[in-house]
């Protein structure tokens, strides 16, 4: 009996501590050595021994951990050890276990402790170096708020152009206090459409949102990990705010960290003075919607010819896209742009509830009809062409360096996300910092200019929705001080919606031969060939082809650029190298030469983008002025609202020797022959020395002339906006009877200046012709020779005129198609009188040598 009760006993307190284990622990008790036997404890048929598998079975004889009495339930086994023993390794192997935290927490703990420190020393240091400064500005921007008040967000300032008389040209931004809208006033869909695409977070924040500026700085730092210099924006509606109406203080133009914490510091006390609902209705109030526009009222009023209250859901869309990028949202220039965004302003609106899916649909789908206000339905080319000018002006003053030279397509891509970006700030600057932007524009001489395009593209009066389909396009450059006084963008026309582009400076197009002398010949008279070099105009197999079908074998250098010969400008292209030929134009900011133009081609015009009027009126005007290149511009000075410069561009400008003077002055002397004996002849000026090029591209789809006289340097281009042939368009026609014109009038009643050089001779009538140095390959009167490729005539021994070869047909018997010149008949020789030239301005400090084979080839 005895027994019995110590051994149930002893099953009692097995089991008890069977149930304090949990099952896992349990299985690796009763599993402690794999492959070994291990010895039942039990009574009755429950008893087993172990198996092969080395685990052992109390009780019941499933081969599970089970103590059981005779009828199968679990019970403990008798008085055994090993069970114990089992339990109480498993126990062990959890207290190891625990032993390895506690070093790992104190691991954590003292990391932890270290990173404080090492916060709270970066807090410190950042306090002790920059914590008066951080009080200043705190403080200055509690005094400016303190001392606002409505009316501060209610005032305009404008800002005005003055043409070269200091007569206002344009008022660039108009008082908006008449179409100041109240918060009650303005619509509902105004204030959503601005608070889901601006700022989502406006009424939760207290002027700026941590969680953006988290996010903003993780985006720039991983940009600068992969070396792109792309922002993300966290500015909220209250800074924006703040940067449109403190600009002095909040200059759009610095992009430091400081102006970014300033500008905190603003929104914040903005917000503790300002009510959510008086700061939106500010903001909207202030926000510029391009085109000289602030406010919504203005905006739907300007582009809709209606009040705001009027707008639909999707105008109301689509006039609020265009505050975040004024200059690519602007309807009138980039209307595609405009409606892509507000078609996403819809989704967000959509995507948060602001309006329902049936709204969303109509406004998606509705087409957008504008109607512009009469005072923006008039062309402004000096307007448009001086805003420009007046914004590179201010990126230039606030460090931005202009690149024409890139290394990859990625290069290239970042510079034009930086040059948008900057451009678009300083922009918005010009229409709300109250400027007197001051250029050297003229009335009059812009007046003769349009005047001449106008009559002399007359019988064209095609139309393609409402514009002219044939356009003309000119730029008129001062030779003193290199600045545009005039420029043209096209036809005038009364029935026309906005600012048109201005063809002037925005449209590029294949220049023709009128490329040659900048790109191959002046470059090559640097190279030791001058007028009197006998050069080869015989025809050679996959080379060009002459306009005329005509080549004329060995002839002066003089001969070819009056004549406008293809294949001398090729060879001489080729022989000095397209790398070379190009490095010039570069230097004079050509902005849209790319790789692909670095083949023989582009000696005869064919770019693939082409150029503007300015950058061939520049380029010329660097040939008038000893080979000097100056970029050219319009602005003067530019000062804020009371007469402190903020810009002074004769300061700014700097003078570059791209050609070497007496390369300069001998193209002078050849070009001259152009108006006499060459392409234009019969076209050179009664009252003034005058010196020119033409140019007509393939199929006649574009026609130039580029020509210049002491005084001013003249850039014109006609041609169709969609390229196609002209059947009588040459540079000969119609581009240079505008040039004619316009250049007759402008010289009419000024004293008769000539080309004065300082080597070599401005007189090339007659026989004669002057050389600029020793030329191994010429002679002292050359004679033109005849091509020993050509068919003999009988004429050939007494004719006075070069011999000349048929065009070789290939094999289809058609010609290729190859910019140039149809030749033109020959002209009496100009007048001549004593010879001086106008005073220059040299107000300018030179800068640059010029260009030479090192130049080159380092910069590759």
């Amino acid at each position: 009996m005895m027994h019995f009760r110590k051994k149930y006993a002893m099953i009692t307190t097995l089991e008890r501590r069977d149930k304090s284990m949990n099952y896992s622990e349990r299985g690796r008790a009763a599993n402690g050595s794999a492959g070994r036997s291990k010895t039942s404890y039990g009574t009755g048929r429950a008893a087993s021994r172990g198996t092969g598998h080395g685990t052992a079975s109390y009780g019941t004889g499933r081969g599970s951990a089970s103590y059981g009495t005779g009828s199968g339930r679990n019970a403990s086994g008798s008085a055994g050890k090993r069970p114990a023993a089992a339990a109480s390794s498993g126990k062990t192997g959890k207290t190891k276990r625990k032993k390895k935290h506690p070093k790992l927490r104190l691991f954590f703990k003292i990391l932890f402790l270290l990173i404080l420190l090492a916060i709270l020393a970066v807090v410190a240091l950042f306090y002790f170096k920059y914590g008066n400064t951080l009080l200043k500005w705190q403080a200055e921007a509690k005094k400016m708020i303190a001392a606002s008040s409505e009316d501060t967000f209610k005032s305009s300032e404008a800002s005005f152009i003055y043409d070269s008389n200091g007569k206002v040209l344009a008022k660039l931004k108009g008082d908006h206090d008449s179409y100041y809208l109240t918060f009650d006033k303005i619509p509902q869909y105004v204030k959503d459409a601005f608070v889901v695409t601006e700022d989502r977070d406006f009424y939760k924040h207290a002027g700026y949102d941590p969680k953006a500026l988290v996010s903003a700085g993780i985006t720039l730092f991983m940009n600068k990990l992969r070396g792109q210099d792309a922002t993300r924006g966290a500015s909220t509606i209250t800074q924006q705010l703040a940067r449109n109406i403190f600009t002095d203080y909040l200059p759009y133009t610095d992009k430091s960290y400081s102006r970014k914490v300033k500008e905190i510091f603003v929104a914040t006390e903005m917000e503790k003075k300002y009510s959510k609902d008086q700061i939106l209705e500010f903001y909207i109030n202030n926000v510029f919607f391009a085109n000289g526009y602030y406010g919504i009222e203005a905006a739907s009023r300007g582009y809709f010819s209606k009040s705001a209250s009027e707008l639909s859901l999707a105008e109301v869309a689509f006039v609020c896209s265009i505050p975040n990028r004024p200059q690519s949202y602007d309807p009138l220039e980039h209307f595609d742009n405009t409606i892509k965004r507000k078609n996403r302003i819809l989704d967000q609106m959509l995507s948060q509830k602001f309006i329902s899916s049936a709204e969303y649909s109509d406004a998606y789908y509705s087409d957008i009809v504008m109607n512009p206000a009469k005072e923006i339905k008039n062309q402004n080319y000096l307007t448009t062409y001086a805003v420009s000018c007046a914004a590179k002006a201010l990126m230039q003053k606030q460090g931005f360096e202009f690149r024409y030279e890139f290394s990859s397509d990625a290069d290239r891509s970042s510079y034009d996300a930086e040059y948008k970006d900057m451009y678009e700030e300083c922009y918005k600057l010009l229409h709300t910092a109250g400027y007197n932007i001051y250029t050297t524009l003229n009335k009059k001489i812009q007046a003769k200019l349009q005047k001449a395009v106008n009559e002399q593209l007359s019988s064209f009066t095609e139309k393609t929705k409402g514009v002219y389909a044939m356009q003309g396009a000119a730029t008129c450059i001062n030779n003193k001080n290199g600045k545009v006084v005039a420029i043209v963008g096209g036809r005038k026309q009364k029935s026309t919606t906005g600012y048109t582009i201005n063809r002037g400076f925005q449209s590029y197009r294949q220049p023709g031969s009128c490329f040659k002398p900048i790109a191959v010949y002046t470059p090559a008279l640097e190279r030791g060939y001058t007028a009197n070099s006998i050069v080869d105009d015989t025809y050679f197999k996959d080379g060009p082809r002459n306009a005329d079908g005509r080549y004329l074998g060995k002839i002066p250098l003089r001969t070819a650029v009056e004549k406008s010969k293809n294949v001398v400008a090729w060879r001489l292209f080729q022989e000095m190298t397209p790398a070379v030929g190009l490095s010039y134009v570069k230097k004079m900011n050509f902005s849209k030469i790319v790789d692909s133009d670095y083949v023989p081609a582009a000696s005869l015009g064919g770019l693939t983008n082409g150029a503007s009027t300015v950058e061939m009126a520049s380029a010329y005007a660097t040939l008038a002025n000893n080979g000097k290149f100056r970029n050219p511009t319009c602005i003067k000075k530019i000062t804020d609202y009371d007469g402190n410069v903020i810009v002074n561009m004769n300061k700014l400008t700097k003078q570059k020797q791209v050609y070497k003077p007496e390369a300069a002055e001998a193209m002078t002397d050849i070009l001259k022959g152009v108006l006499v004996r060459g392409t234009a002849a019969g076209k050179q000026l009664s009252n003034m020395a005058c010196a020119g090029k033409t140019g007509t591209t393939s199929d006649k789809k574009d026609g130039w002339f580029c020509g210049y006289t002491p005084y001013y340097s003249t850039a014109v281009w006609v041609g169709y906006d969609n390229p196609r042939a002209v059947s009588n368009l040459y540079g000969s026609t119609y581009p240079l009877y505008i040039w004619h014109e316009f250049m007759g009038e402008l010289h009419s009643g000024m004293e008769y200046a000539d080309f004065v050089y300082d080597t070599g001779s401005s007189d090339n009538t007659g026989d004669k012709y002057q050389t600029t140095g020793d030329d191994t390959r010429a002679t002292k009167a050359p004679k033109e020779t005849i091509d020993p490729s050509a068919t003999s005539t009988e004429n050939e021994t007494t004719s006075t005129e070069p011999a000349v070869t048929d065009a070789p047909q290939k094999d289809d018997g058609t010609e290729p198609s190859t910019p140039d010149d149809n030749s033109q008949g020959d002209g009496s020789s100009a007048a001549t009188a004593k010879p001086q030239k106008p005073s220059q301005d040299n107000d300018y400090e030179d800068v640059g040598q010029e260009t030479t084979q090192e130049d080159v080839t380092g910069g590759q």
